[in-house]
């Protein structure tokens, strides 16, 4: 499985930005899709997740702020940040794994990892 990554910019606190994340040579549609980050001199962290029955997981810091989706037709899973703050200023990584896991919050918990893209929150 191959996961590409993109969407990644500056943006002004407060702003919005979609990150989308393609993959290829898997069964997508049966697969958990999602998204970590990491921000400089920190450890990777959860941001969101979405099951194959579309069921989305969040971490506290992004819940109602962020959207995780999918669109199955195009193999593509989006990640939607609203109200950005300096803080979410990070190198988000789109991950995917089958089957669903209960330690869905876990990097160590996902083989396939896009390459990142670059988020920066700033005035």
């Amino acid at each position: 499985v191959q996961l590409q990554a993109s969407g990644g910019g500056l943006v002004q606190p407060g702003g919005s930005l979609r990150l989308s994340c393609a993959a290829s040579g898997g069964t997508f549609s049966g697969f958990t899709m999602g998204w970590f980050r990491q921000a400089p001199d920190k450890e990777r962290e959860f941001v969101g997740v979405i099951r194959e029955n579309r069921a989305t997981y969040y971490a506290d810091s992004v819940k109602s702020r962020f959207t995780v989706s999918r669109d199955n037709a195009k193999n593509t899973v989006y990640l939607q940040m609203n109200s950005l703050k300096p803080e979410d200023t990070a190198v988000y990584y789109c991950v995917a794994r089958w089957p669903h896991t209960l330690r869905y919050y876990s990097a160590n918990e996902y083989p396939y990892w896009g390459q990142g893209t670059l988020v920066t929150v700033s005035s």
